[in-house]
């Protein structure tokens, strides 16, 4: 039966318009579409957009918190030294189980595709395993991209490239890499370089979580930008992190970032990850440790934010809210313009969806209707309140739905329903 959600605002501007439905795609995109029969779907003037999408996440220790211990420290270095000690208790099973609870916890709040990066450096792959049977059982209704991640490095640790390769021929979608991680610059960028050239033989895209340091002197993005120019690798390639760059000289960047926009590789920060972990060596002033966005944006590079982790060795908090992504995101990089702050909420929607490479992705006719429907007006909104998700559409199947965010108050005198939504004059929402 077709379907029909009336009176919707859109993230490109558009207000008060219809959205039509019919087979899983959206068929029509107009005002008071003249649809009879089809089932009907009041917006209420709220934002219908495109569904959430996390270019970097670790779904391998999702909700792993605690165990086997807790990151007593709240470092990067003992969070790795933490899951090292877990590997070997891991069951496939239990990374079933936790996986499946992250991705209805993701569905829930409209976040419809997730790329995870899956550790490689356990012989039995048994995270790999894992994953890939997860990817299997939640593709009705959430993309699941996998990236063969070699956290040990995939030189340092002896049989990482050749468990990568392994995990490439099960089913794994992207090549990973670590090189800050390398015993030294040299080793990392030749891990960067044989990565590529696997990739490019390969014909796959690569992700590396590249220079998450504070040291300014960790430059492995510039190799990584070299390399994918070299073998063609031009949009198909992403630097997650790139925190070192929060750290580096101006007149470096000031050349690094034309050859990052060469080279078409893009940049997916961590805000909640990068502004915790970062830093850390510092007394005060401290450090963000947030990568450039701004600039990379203004550079006309592509920047997403992923959410990484969700009570983890590395972070004790999360609920796969990419709303709260956004938001923090907004914060550090001070981004408070109306077009700044449009630009974060797209770096949870339409960027990292063509990071992924999504096919059928977005509001426009010929897309899947896949479509989240907020209690805000507009993008801006949705960030500020983090709002509630009143419906999550997968290929026009409503698969969740949450009331709107409202207070009864009984105040002396007083007595109120409070509503956190404000109508802001009509020249904001189109500036």
């Amino acid at each position: 039966m077709e379907t029909v959600i009336r009176n919707a605002n859109l993230a490109d501007g558009q207000r008060g318009v219809d959205v039509a439905i019919d087979g899983g795609r959206i068929t029509a995109i107009g005002r008071a579409l003249p649809l009879k029969g089809a089932h009907e779907i009041d917006a209420g003037g709220d934002l219908l957009s495109a569904p959430f999408v996390d270019a970097h996440f670790h779904m391998d220790a999702t909700l792993s918190y605690g165990l086997p211990r807790v990151n007593a420290s709240g470092t990067l270095l003992e969070g790795i030294a933490l899951w090292g000690e877990l590997k070997p208790d891991l069951t496939q099973q239990a990374l079933v189980e936790r996986a499946l609870q992250y991705c209805d916890w993701a569905a829930a709040r409209g976040l419809l595709a997730i790329r995870s990066h899956v550790d490689i450096c356990d012989d039995r792959l048994l995270a790999v395993e894992a994953l890939l049977e997860v990817k299997r059982q939640v593709a009705p209704y959430l993309d699941l991209q996998l990236v063969a991640f070699p956290q040990d490095g995939v030189l340092r640790s002896p049989t990482a490239l050749a468990n990568l390769k392994r995990a490439i021929g099960m089913g794994v979608d992207v090549v990973g890499g670590i090189p800050h991680f390398e015993r030294s610059m040299a080793d990392g960028a030749e891990s960067v370089r044989i990565l590529c050239e696997f990739a490019a033989e390969r014909g796959l895209m690569v992700d590396m979580h590249c220079d998450e340091s504070d040291d300014p002197m960790s430059r492995h993005i510039e190799t990584l930008a070299y390399h994918s120019h070299r073998l063609g690798l031009h949009g198909r390639v992403a630097g997650s992190h790139l925190t070192s760059m929060h750290s580096m000289d101006n007149y470096y960047v000031s050349k690094l970032l034309p050859l990052i926009r060469e080279a078409g590789v893009a940049a997916i920060a961590n805000p909640l990850i990068n502004i915790t972990l970062q830093g850390r060596h510092d007394s005060y002033p401290k450090r963000r440790g947030m990568t450039r966005v701004p600039e990379l944006l203004a550079a006309g590079i592509d920047v997403a934010f992923g959410h990484d982790c969700v009570m983890d060795p590395w972070y004790s908090l999360g609920s796969g809210d990419m709303l709260e992504v956004a938001h923090m995101g907004l914060h550090v990089a001070q981004m408070t313009g109306q077009d700044a702050m449009r630009a974060c909420y797209q770096a949870v929607t339409a960027a990292p969806a063509r990071i992924l490479g999504l096919s059928g992705y977005g509001v426009a006719v010929g897309c899947h209707a896949d479509l989240v429907l907020l209690d805000a007006a507009d993008p801006v909104e949705a960030i500020r309140l983090r709002a509630a998700r009143r419906l999550v559409m997968r290929r026009g199947r409503v698969i969740a739905e949450s009331p709107r965010a409202q207070a009864r108050l009984n105040l002396p005198g007083r007595p109120q329903t409070v509503d956190f939504r404000l109508d802001l004059p009509r020249e904001i929402h189109d500036n």
